[in-house]
């Protein structure tokens, strides 16, 4: 049976080289735990996986960011803050003047034991990216699970009330979209206004921003369009709308992709492809290999699946990049 990642990885890819610049930001992802099962997550995570960072791997990670004067520490997960760790974590990492990121589902709020969260985040000022991926309550059920619109709603009204998305509180609120589909996302700007106006007409709400992320064909995204026949004309649509100008801004470039067992990649997305970052000095990075080696020499692994984030307006874990 095919699978993404024999299609993705080949030995030859028409995908151009990308070079690197100096690492600035850590992307870790501390576990496949979640509330949460979502069709378009490149993660597969959900509320059976047992894969979570141990504390061992989170001090090896702050040596990291001191030795390596990191700016920015972007925690992903599955959830996150489900990671037993987390608060130990961004308390730490603040202390070191560290920018924080916590790639936030929003119903993790409302689980029961974590009613500590929102008051935490804000406390530590934590930056929250939260995924959103439509302001209609059909798609998103669609999407991520009955009931969820409704939860998210309520947790960004919750985030609000603490200062989160309001002008002049130094409190960031983004949201995310995904497509529900096999198609690309819509121009940022234009989509961001139409959720501004919406969530605040209905519902009263405020946040920063809207990055808008293309769908990655990969887990369990590509395993739907693989089900589908859907693979090759995805993989199609993204060639066709390759930009040579989105290549200066993808987030490889100055990024290191961190798995829950320390391990290193270029992207997140070869992480869940398990094509690791190395070369023949350290063929197989892990966390510990940051403390006496720079990665800047290190070639970036392109493959396939590159050309979804250079797609139309590009994409990133920070959204958009033209």
């Amino acid at each position: 049976m095919q699978n993404t990642h024999d299609l993705l990885v080949k030995d030859t890819t028409d995908f151009p080289k990308v070079s690197r610049l100096p690492l600035s930001i850590l992307q870790v992802n501390l576990g496949y735990l979640c509330n949460l099962s979502c069709t378009h997550c490149h993660v597969n995570a959900g509320p059976s996986r047992t894969e979570l960072m141990d504390r061992d791997n989170i001090d090896l990670l702050l040596s990291v960011i001191k030795q390596r004067d990191i700016k920015v520490l972007d925690v992903t997960g599955g959830a996150p803050e489900m990671n037993e760790h987390f608060r130990y974590l961004v308390e730490e990492a603040r202390k070191l003047n560290v920018q924080v990121i916590d790639r936030c589902n929003l119903t993790i709020l409302f689980e029961e034991g974590y009613d500590w969260l929102p008051e935490f985040l804000a406390q530590h000022q934590v930056q929250v990216v939260a995924s959103l991926p439509c302001y209609i309550e059909e798609n998103v059920d669609k999407q991520r699970g009955k009931g969820v619109y409704q939860e998210s709603v309520d947790a960004i009204k919750l985030l609000n009330g603490l200062g989160y998305g309001v002008p002049g509180s130094g409190l960031v609120l983004d949201l995310v979209y995904n497509p529900t589909g096999a198609y690309l996302p819509p121009a940022q700007e234009s989509l961001e206004a139409d959720y501004k106006r919406e969530l605040n007409e209905r519902f009263g709400l405020v946040f920063n921003g809207l990055l808008t992320i293309t769908n990655m064909p990969i887990s369990r995204f590509g395993a739907v369009l693989l089900a589908k026949g859907q693979f090759n004309d995805y993989m199609t649509l993204l060639r066709d709308n390759y930009s040579v100008e989105n290549l200066a801004s993808v987030m490889c470039r100055n990024i290191v992709s961190v798995d829950w067992q320390g391990s290193l990649y270029d992207c997140d997305f070869n992480q869940m492809l398990d094509v690791p970052l190395g070369d023949s000095k350290v063929p197989h990075w892990h966390l510990r290999d940051l403390l006496a080696n720079d990665v800047r020499s290190v070639a970036i692994k392109v493959a396939d699946h590159c050309f979804g984030c250079t797609a139309g307006q590009g994409s990133s874990c920070g959204g958009a990049l033209n």
